[in-house]
């Protein structure tokens, strides 16, 4: 009997052991290396913003695996929901992440997440949104420039018949910081100038609240006196346009928007927009992606933020690289969009768009 006991734990070890060579663990195998890998979690908030998913994944991904092979990326997308977004920082603090990148759904309501983070010592870089707590970096695009350009492009629009002239202003998520610095930077060049007819927050950034606003606006101030609008983003400039062309309004009144979504280029490049607001993304990506890897490997930021910012509630200056936006017309698309590779003519010309485009110079 005990023969036989002896046999079969000799007979159980030796397919331990070749169970474990097979799958690589106990001699330095893939188990063991995935076990030591640096880890940096993506969480960006939400897919109704087509850059999120569409742009800035894949370039930050991209980077990331460029400057650090050894690097596992992990991926998760809040869907416009902070109950959803804190489970995911959870999720990833249990997983083990070195660091995190995180585009915040609410920069306020993740705080908590935030400093659960830091407490688990998992470093965050806030990526576009500045979130609350104690992050170790930032990168983005100036907020307040963004909404300059987009109200200088409005006036532009208006032309000689700019002062005094009737706006509705279409602002983004009130939960979003952003949203808030491209308001003052637009107010800063539209107040002294324009009279604000009407003036709306966009929760989710969603299109539709846009439309709903925008519909209301026409039925309280009649189709005649809304000299221009004042739209945060493409997104929510599409919103606008059908609310526009469903109450008949024609000429449409000159629409601002921001991302350079190709169909905000194409509604550009057909007079529906006015212009957009270009926020390259391969260098916004390439910052975060360099940040990631950076604290993940225990180093400053000094070689790679040349900015501070303060961080709400902690009043701590953290490193930042705060990248310039440019004001995107009909005029400059070839030598923004398409000469980064954002878009080829074709992906933007297509048959619905060809007389468009040929009229604007961009085919032929």
């Amino acid at each position: 009997m005990k023969t036989y006991v002896r046999e079969a734990a000799a007979i159980a070890a030796l397919s331990m052991a070749v169970a474990l060579a097979a799958c690589g663990g106990g001699d330095g195998g893939s188990a063991d290396r995935a076990e030591d890998a640096l880890k940096i979690g993506l969480l960006l908030p939400d897919a109704t913003t087509a850059r999120w998913e569409k742009d800035d994944r894949p370039l930050l991904e991209k980077k990331i695996r460029e400057l650090c092979a050894e690097c596992m990326v992990e991926h998760a997308n809040g869907k416009g929901d902070v109950a959803t977004q804190q489970q995911q920082v959870d999720s990833m603090i249990i997983r083990g992440v070195d660091v995190m990148v995180l585009a915040a759904v609410d920069a306020k309501a993740l705080q908590p997440a935030v400093r659960k983070a830091d407490e688990a010592n998992v470093r965050v870089v806030a990526y576009d949104r500045l979130a609350e707590g104690p992050i170790s970096g930032y990168v983005s695009f100036d907020g307040e420039e963004v909404g300059r350009l987009q109200g200088e492009g409005l006036l532009d629009a208006l032309g000689d018949k700019a002062d005094g002239s009737r706006i509705v202003m279409m602002n983004g998520d009130p939960t979003d910081p952003n949203a808030a610095a491209f308001k003052k930077g637009a107010l800063s060049v539209l107040e002294d100038r324009v009279r604000i007819a009407k003036m709306y927050d966009n929760p989710g950034w969603r299109s539709e609240h846009a439309h709903t606003n925008m519909s209301g606006a026409i039925s309280t101030l009649g189709a005649d006196n809304i000299d221009g609008v004042y739209s945060a983003n493409d997104g929510l400039a599409a919103g606008v346009i059908s609310a526009l062309k469903a109450n008949k309004i024609n000429p449409l009144p000159p629409v601002t928007g921001q991302d350079a979504e190709l169909g905000g280029v194409q509604r550009i490049v057909t007079g529906e927009q006015y212009m957009s607001v270009y926020k390259p993304f391969e260098p916004q990506a390439a910052a975060g992606a360099e940040m990631a890897v950076a604290l993940a490997r225990g180093e400053n930021l000094d070689g790679i933020a040349e900015h501070t910012t303060v961080n709400s509630p902690t009043a701590q200056a953290v490193p930042a690289v705060l990248l310039t936006p440019v004001s995107l017309t009909v005029d400059n698309i070839k030598e923004t969009v398409v000469k980064d590779g954002l878009y080829t003519i074709d992906q933007i010309c297509t048959p619905k768009f060809r007389s468009a485009c040929d009229k604007a110079g961009l085919t032929g």
